[in-house]
């Protein structure tokens, strides 16, 4: 009987299967923790041959941030159609599914993992940030945001990172609570600043118009409403 022959990987393939093997067992503990031994063996190669292919855990440990961040960067994109309110929340939803699947990598890179600092690493979360920048003001039908706005969609961006780190710590908030309450903090910092600036005004009635009354926009008015009742 014919045994099959294991093909030999590429160059390329077999930097692709490190990468994934080291994504795959950062999704389970904090890249601090796993070795290249480790690596090595969940790719069926020896400690050495991964050092052929990268120079240390630091650059085998980039090469798969890079790998994610451009997944996660990929996850703020979402078409143009319907209300503002059910795209955010889709965006939400996939923005929680990332950090479900790479729970403590994505916790080691934001609160210091071992690649934070480096410019390289520095310069991947950086670009997921603006990614999403990008995606929002897209959404909200401006090329160039006024100051106002700029600072409302980063600040969002920065709690919506700080409230998927604080779900990771224990998990004790509904995952999909938290997602409805991350598009409800959109439309309240908004409103804030609406408050004390005209353009951000009009920018709010523009959001509102189109937002149907089953929509978390309306969700929100809704549950303020009934607090004052």
């Amino acid at each position: 009987m014919r045994t099959g022959v294991r093909r030999r990987l590429g160059v390329e393939e077999r930097r692709q299967q490190l990468i994934g093997v080291a994504l795959e067992l950062f999704s389970r503990r904090s890249p601090d923790e796993v070795s290249i031994d480790e690596i090595a063996s969940a790719a069926g190669i020896s400690r050495p041959l991964v050092y052929h292919y990268f120079p240390g855990k630091l650059s085998l440990y980039e090469a798969a941030l890079k790998r994610a961040s451009e997944d996660l960067a990929g996850r703020f994109a979402e078409p143009h159609e319907g209300p503002l309110g059910a795209r955010l929340l889709r965006v939400m939803r996939r923005f929680f599914d990332f950090v479900d699947e790479h729970g403590p990598g994505f916790a080691a890179l934001m609160r210091g993992g071992p690649a934070v600092g480096s410019s390289t690493t520095n310069a991947l979360i950086d670009s997921v940030r603006q990614a999403a920048y990008d995606q929002m003001l897209s959404h909200l039908g401006v090329t160039e945001a006024p100051p106002r706005l700029e600072l409302v969609v980063r600040s969002w961006i920065s709690l919506a990172e700080s409230t998927a780190l604080l779900w990771l710590d224990g998990r004790r908030v509904p995952r999909a609570e938290l997602e409805v309450q991350l598009v409800h903090d959109f439309a309240a910092l908004a409103a804030v600043s609406a408050a004390h600036d005209e353009g951000m005004a009009a920018l709010l009635k523009r959001m509102a118009k189109d937002e149907p009354a089953d929509g978390p926009f309306a969700e929100l008015v809704g549950r303020l409403i009934a607090l004052g009742s």
